[in-house]
């Protein structure tokens, strides 16, 4: 299992707050729209060779930790 809260970070001044990947610019948004889209995280890794597949793992377990999260504060 990948531990996201070592590899997600959030900086107020950078792209408004979002979760970035190790400070970078790339958002968990940016990854998830990617693998939405269709890519796989092979083309994700060619396109962006600054990413790592913990990376991408990090980020789809932040986003499933988001939802649980938002489900858990509704019941």
């Amino acid at each position: 299992m990948v531990d996201y809260k070592k590899i997600i970070t959030i900086e107020p001044g950078k792209r408004g707050g979002k979760p970035c990947i190790r400070n970078m610019r790339i958002t968990v948004y940016d990854v998830l729209s990617w693998l939405a889209s269709g890519m796989t995280i092979a083309e994700i890794l060619d396109d962006f060779p600054e990413l790592t597949e913990q990376d991408i793992y990090a980020s789809l377990y932040y986003a499933a930790e988001r939802e649980h999260q938002v489900i858990h504060q509704r019941a």
